[in-house]
């Protein structure tokens, strides 16, 4: 085998090893879109739960 064929396949196998390591990496740090719930809901859920128009500020005077 000659050096310049030894070297292209020593890049191959680095970019392979490279691309393999990178998507691992994202599937590993990202979700399933179909796991997560609807946006409606995830939005309910936010925004609800610190919504200040919630509580009814004259229910609470003595």
């Amino acid at each position: 085998m000659s050096k310049s064929k030894k070297i292209f396949l020593t890049g191959v196998f680095v970019f392979v090893a490279g691309m393999a390591y990178f998507s691992y990496d994202v599937s590993r740090r990202t979700t399933f879109p179909g796991s997560k719930p609807q946006l409606k809901e995830r939005i309910k859920k936010q925004f609800l739960e610190k919504d200040s128009i919630a509580i009814d500020s004259i229910k609470n005077e003595p």
